[in-house]
Protein backbone atom coordinates (compact mmCIF):
# COMPACT_ATOMS: atom_id res chain seq x y z
CA UNK A 1 0.00 0.00 0.00
CA UNK A 2 1.51 3.30 -1.14
CA UNK A 3 1.68 6.16 1.37
CA UNK A 4 1.13 8.74 -1.36
CA UNK A 5 -2.02 6.91 -2.43
CA UNK A 6 -3.37 7.22 1.11
CA UNK A 7 -2.66 10.95 1.10
CA UNK A 8 -4.38 11.29 -2.28
CA UNK A 9 -7.34 9.33 -0.95
CA UNK A 10 -7.75 11.67 2.01
CA UNK A 11 -7.72 14.79 -0.16
CA UNK A 12 -10.15 13.31 -2.68
CA UNK A 13 -12.46 12.16 0.12
CA UNK A 14 -12.57 15.74 1.41
CA UNK A 15 -13.16 17.46 -1.94
CA UNK A 16 -15.16 14.70 -3.67
CA UNK A 17 -13.98 16.06 -7.03
CA UNK A 18 -11.14 14.60 -9.10
CA UNK A 19 -10.14 17.81 -10.89
CA UNK A 20 -10.04 19.92 -7.71
CA UNK A 21 -8.19 17.20 -5.79
CA UNK A 22 -5.60 16.79 -8.56
CA UNK A 23 -4.99 20.56 -8.61
CA UNK A 24 -4.54 20.67 -4.82
CA UNK A 25 -2.16 17.73 -4.96
CA UNK A 26 -0.25 19.21 -7.94
CA UNK A 27 -0.65 16.03 -10.00
CA UNK A 28 -2.58 15.23 -13.14
CA UNK A 29 -6.10 13.91 -12.97
CA UNK A 30 -5.13 10.63 -14.73
CA UNK A 31 -2.37 10.11 -12.15
CA UNK A 32 -4.89 10.62 -9.35
CA UNK A 33 -7.38 8.26 -10.97
CA UNK A 34 -4.67 5.62 -11.40
CA UNK A 35 -3.59 5.99 -7.75
CA UNK A 36 -7.13 5.56 -6.42
CA UNK A 37 -7.75 2.59 -8.72
CA UNK A 38 -4.54 0.98 -7.48
CA UNK A 39 -5.57 1.57 -3.85
CA UNK A 40 -9.00 0.07 -4.45
CA UNK A 41 -7.37 -2.94 -6.09
CA UNK A 42 -5.09 -3.43 -3.06
CA UNK A 43 -8.08 -3.21 -0.71
CA UNK A 44 -10.40 -5.31 -2.84
CA UNK A 45 -13.26 -2.82 -2.64
CA UNK A 46 -14.57 0.45 -4.11
CA UNK A 47 -13.86 3.55 -2.07
CA UNK A 48 -15.80 6.04 -4.22
CA UNK A 49 -18.95 6.01 -6.29
CA UNK A 50 -20.35 8.50 -8.83
CA UNK A 51 -22.75 11.08 -7.51
CA UNK A 52 -24.00 13.28 -10.35
CA UNK A 53 -20.98 15.03 -11.81
CA UNK A 54 -19.00 14.47 -8.65
CA UNK A 55 -18.11 11.47 -6.52
CA UNK A 56 -18.72 10.47 -2.94
CA UNK A 57 -17.34 7.91 -0.51
CA UNK A 58 -18.88 4.48 -0.39
CA UNK A 59 -19.73 2.88 2.95
CA UNK A 60 -16.39 1.12 2.87
CA UNK A 61 -14.66 4.36 1.90
CA UNK A 62 -16.09 6.18 4.92
CA UNK A 63 -15.02 3.32 7.16
CA UNK A 64 -11.48 3.33 5.76
CA UNK A 65 -11.14 7.13 5.87
CA UNK A 66 -11.20 7.22 9.67
CA UNK A 67 -8.19 4.93 9.88
CA UNK A 68 -6.33 6.71 7.12
CA UNK A 69 -6.76 10.08 8.80
CA UNK A 70 -5.60 8.70 12.15
CA UNK A 71 -2.60 7.03 10.57
CA UNK A 72 -1.53 10.06 8.54
CA UNK A 73 -2.00 12.35 11.55
CA UNK A 74 0.16 10.05 13.67
CA UNK A 75 2.85 9.96 10.99
CA UNK A 76 2.83 13.76 10.76
CA UNK A 77 3.11 14.03 14.55
CA UNK A 78 5.94 11.51 14.58
CA UNK A 79 7.80 13.44 11.91
CA UNK A 80 7.34 16.69 13.84
CA UNK A 81 8.60 15.18 17.10
CA UNK A 82 11.51 13.46 15.38
CA UNK A 83 12.60 16.76 13.87
CA UNK A 84 12.38 18.34 17.31
CA UNK A 85 14.46 15.54 18.82
CA UNK A 86 17.15 15.85 16.15
CA UNK A 87 17.29 19.63 16.18
CA UNK A 88 20.46 21.06 17.75
CA UNK A 89 18.56 23.77 19.59
CA UNK A 90 15.40 21.85 20.52
CA UNK A 91 16.53 18.25 20.94
CA UNK A 92 16.58 15.93 23.92
CA UNK A 93 19.33 13.96 25.66
CA UNK A 94 19.04 10.82 27.76
CA UNK A 95 21.90 11.03 30.28
CA UNK A 96 22.83 8.37 32.80
CA UNK A 97 25.29 8.94 35.64
CA UNK A 98 26.66 7.28 38.75
CA UNK A 99 25.12 8.16 42.09
CA UNK A 100 28.04 10.25 43.38
CA UNK A 101 27.53 12.87 40.63
CA UNK A 102 23.86 13.60 41.33
CA UNK A 103 24.04 16.02 44.23
CA UNK A 104 26.37 18.65 42.79
CA UNK A 105 28.29 17.80 39.63
CA UNK A 106 25.34 17.14 37.31
CA UNK A 107 23.27 20.19 38.41
CA UNK A 108 26.31 22.44 37.97
CA UNK A 109 27.17 20.89 34.60
CA UNK A 110 23.66 21.28 33.18
CA UNK A 111 23.41 24.84 34.47
CA UNK A 112 26.63 25.80 32.69
CA UNK A 113 25.59 24.05 29.48
CA UNK A 114 22.18 25.73 29.48
CA UNK A 115 23.70 29.20 29.77
CA UNK A 116 24.49 29.05 26.06
CA UNK A 117 21.64 30.57 24.07
CA UNK A 118 21.57 27.72 21.54
CA UNK A 119 21.30 25.12 24.34
CA UNK A 120 18.46 26.58 26.37
CA UNK A 121 15.70 24.55 24.72
CA UNK A 122 17.53 21.21 24.86
CA UNK A 123 15.72 18.88 27.25
CA UNK A 124 17.33 16.26 29.49
CA UNK A 125 16.08 12.99 30.92
CA UNK A 126 18.28 11.67 33.72
CA UNK A 127 18.86 8.27 35.21
CA UNK A 128 21.22 6.98 37.90
CA UNK A 129 22.84 3.64 38.53
CA UNK A 130 26.11 1.84 39.08
CA UNK A 131 28.64 1.71 36.28
CA UNK A 132 27.83 -1.84 35.18
CA UNK A 133 24.14 -1.04 34.81
CA UNK A 134 24.84 2.24 33.01
CA UNK A 135 26.98 0.47 30.41
CA UNK A 136 24.25 -2.10 29.81
CA UNK A 137 21.71 0.70 29.43
CA UNK A 138 23.97 2.49 26.95
CA UNK A 139 24.11 -0.63 24.81
CA UNK A 140 20.32 -1.03 24.92
CA UNK A 141 19.94 2.66 23.93
CA UNK A 142 18.19 3.65 27.15
CA UNK A 143 20.82 6.40 27.46
CA UNK A 144 22.61 8.43 24.83
CA UNK A 145 25.58 9.17 27.09
CA UNK A 146 26.74 8.08 30.52
CA UNK A 147 29.12 9.49 33.14
CA UNK A 148 30.69 6.60 35.01
CA UNK A 149 33.84 4.66 35.82
CA UNK A 150 36.04 2.97 33.24
CA UNK A 151 35.21 -0.64 32.42
CA UNK A 152 37.68 -3.03 30.81
CA UNK A 153 36.82 -5.34 27.92
CA UNK A 154 34.12 -3.10 26.48
CA UNK A 155 35.32 -2.59 22.90
CA UNK A 156 32.00 -1.11 21.76
CA UNK A 157 32.13 1.67 24.35
CA UNK A 158 34.29 4.77 24.09
CA UNK A 159 35.53 6.11 27.45
CA UNK A 160 36.89 9.67 27.68
CA UNK A 161 38.12 11.02 31.05
CA UNK A 162 36.45 14.31 31.94
CA UNK A 163 37.00 14.85 35.67
CA UNK A 164 38.44 13.36 38.84
CA UNK A 165 37.07 12.49 42.26
CA UNK A 166 39.27 12.27 45.34
CA UNK A 167 38.72 9.19 47.47
CA UNK A 168 38.61 9.80 51.22
CA UNK A 169 38.10 7.80 54.38
CA UNK A 170 35.03 8.57 56.49
CA UNK A 171 34.71 7.49 60.11
CA UNK A 172 32.22 8.24 62.91
CA UNK A 173 33.18 11.25 65.08
CA UNK A 174 33.66 9.00 68.13
CA UNK A 175 35.87 6.53 66.27
CA UNK A 176 39.55 6.19 67.33
CA UNK A 177 40.65 7.22 63.82
CA UNK A 178 38.67 10.47 64.11
CA UNK A 179 41.60 11.88 66.08
CA UNK A 180 43.60 12.01 62.86
CA UNK A 181 43.59 14.60 60.06
CA UNK A 182 44.83 12.24 57.33
CA UNK A 183 44.95 8.47 57.05
CA UNK A 184 47.28 5.73 55.87
CA UNK A 185 45.28 2.63 54.97
CA UNK A 186 47.64 0.55 57.07
CA UNK A 187 46.10 2.28 60.10
CA UNK A 188 42.66 0.86 59.30
CA UNK A 189 43.45 -2.85 59.39
CA UNK A 190 41.70 -3.47 62.74
CA UNK A 191 38.36 -1.91 61.80
CA UNK A 192 35.37 -3.26 59.81
CA UNK A 193 34.44 -1.57 56.55
CA UNK A 194 31.24 -0.66 54.75
CA UNK A 195 31.88 -1.20 51.06
CA UNK A 196 30.29 -0.46 47.72
CA UNK A 197 29.02 -3.60 46.03
CA UNK A 198 30.96 -5.30 43.26
CA UNK A 199 28.72 -3.77 40.56
CA UNK A 200 30.00 -0.29 41.45
CA UNK A 201 32.80 1.18 39.36
CA UNK A 202 34.51 2.67 42.40
CA UNK A 203 34.71 -0.74 44.13
CA UNK A 204 37.49 -1.88 41.80
CA UNK A 205 39.57 1.21 42.62
CA UNK A 206 39.02 0.77 46.36
CA UNK A 207 40.02 -2.90 46.14
CA UNK A 208 43.19 -1.87 44.30
CA UNK A 209 44.07 0.48 47.17
CA UNK A 210 43.76 -2.36 49.66
CA UNK A 211 45.87 -4.58 47.42
CA UNK A 212 48.53 -1.89 47.15
CA UNK A 213 48.61 -1.63 50.95
CA UNK A 214 48.54 -5.45 51.29
CA UNK A 215 45.40 -5.25 53.43
CA UNK A 216 42.52 -7.71 53.51
CA UNK A 217 39.72 -5.63 55.03
CA UNK A 218 36.84 -7.01 57.04
CA UNK A 219 33.76 -5.96 55.07
CA UNK A 220 30.73 -5.76 57.31
CA UNK A 221 28.27 -5.03 54.50
CA UNK A 222 28.05 -3.95 50.85
CA UNK A 223 25.71 -1.30 49.49
CA UNK A 224 25.07 0.29 46.11
CA UNK A 225 24.51 3.95 46.83
CA UNK A 226 26.86 6.50 48.42
CA UNK A 227 24.37 8.11 50.80
CA UNK A 228 23.73 4.68 52.31
CA UNK A 229 27.48 4.28 52.88
CA UNK A 230 27.72 7.65 54.64
CA UNK A 231 24.58 6.98 56.68
CA UNK A 232 25.87 3.65 57.97
CA UNK A 233 29.21 5.20 58.90
CA UNK A 234 27.45 8.01 60.77
CA UNK A 235 25.75 5.47 63.08
CA UNK A 236 29.07 3.74 63.78
CA UNK A 237 28.34 0.59 61.76
CA UNK A 238 31.80 0.73 60.19
CA UNK A 239 34.24 2.95 58.30
CA UNK A 240 34.40 3.47 54.56
CA UNK A 241 36.29 4.78 51.56
CA UNK A 242 34.11 7.00 49.42
CA UNK A 243 34.48 9.74 46.77
CA UNK A 244 34.73 13.20 48.33
CA UNK A 245 31.48 14.83 47.29
CA UNK A 246 29.68 17.87 48.80
CA UNK A 247 26.88 15.97 50.51
CA UNK A 248 29.36 14.31 52.92
CA UNK A 249 29.34 17.54 54.91
CA UNK A 250 25.69 16.85 55.77
CA UNK A 251 26.52 13.60 57.58
CA UNK A 252 27.92 13.21 61.07
CA UNK A 253 31.25 11.77 59.91
CA UNK A 254 34.92 12.75 59.98
CA UNK A 255 36.49 13.07 56.53
CA UNK A 256 40.12 11.96 56.27
CA UNK A 257 42.24 12.41 53.12
CA UNK A 258 44.12 9.22 52.21
CA UNK A 259 47.88 9.82 52.10
CA UNK A 260 48.87 6.24 51.31
CA UNK A 261 48.56 4.56 48.91
CA UNK A 262 48.34 7.23 46.22
CA UNK A 263 45.41 6.94 43.85
CA UNK A 264 43.55 8.53 40.94
CA UNK A 265 39.80 8.19 40.40
CA UNK A 266 38.57 9.42 37.01
CA UNK A 267 35.02 9.94 35.81
CA UNK A 268 34.53 9.07 32.15
CA UNK A 269 32.13 10.12 29.44
CA UNK A 270 30.92 6.82 27.97
CA UNK A 271 29.19 6.43 24.61
CA UNK A 272 28.60 3.67 22.07
CA UNK A 273 31.15 3.72 19.26
CA UNK A 274 29.99 4.31 15.69
CA UNK A 275 26.43 5.08 16.76
CA UNK A 276 24.46 7.91 15.20
CA UNK A 277 24.02 10.85 17.54
CA UNK A 278 21.71 13.81 17.14
CA UNK A 279 22.97 17.39 16.88
CA UNK A 280 21.88 18.13 20.46
CA UNK A 281 23.84 15.14 21.80
CA UNK A 282 26.86 16.22 19.79
CA UNK A 283 26.56 19.74 21.23
CA UNK A 284 26.49 18.41 24.80
CA UNK A 285 29.35 16.01 24.17
CA UNK A 286 31.46 18.78 22.62
CA UNK A 287 30.66 21.00 25.60
CA UNK A 288 31.80 18.30 28.02
CA UNK A 289 35.02 17.65 26.16
CA UNK A 290 35.86 21.32 25.74
CA UNK A 291 35.36 21.86 29.48
CA UNK A 292 37.03 18.64 30.64
CA UNK A 293 40.32 20.30 31.53
CA UNK A 294 38.50 22.93 33.59
CA UNK A 295 36.53 20.21 35.33
CA UNK A 296 39.73 18.34 36.11
CA UNK A 297 41.39 21.46 37.49
CA UNK A 298 38.37 22.40 39.63
CA UNK A 299 38.40 19.00 41.35
CA UNK A 300 41.99 19.57 42.46
CA UNK A 301 41.31 22.93 44.16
Amino acid sequence: MNLNHLQYFRVLAKLEHYTQAAEQLSITQPSLSHAIASLEKDLGTSLFEKHGRNIRLTKHGRFFLTYVENALDELALGEKKLRELTNQTNGSIELGFIYTLGASFIPHLITEFSKHETHQNIRFSFGQGNTKQLIQDLKSEKYDLALCSYVENEPDIEFIPITQQELVMIVPPQHPLAQKETIDLNETIDYPFISFNKESGVRKIIDSLFNAANIHPTIRCEVEEDTAVAGLVSVNYGIAIIPRIPFLEQFNVKILPITNPKHERYIYLASVRNQYVTPSITAFKDFLLSHSQTLLENTKK
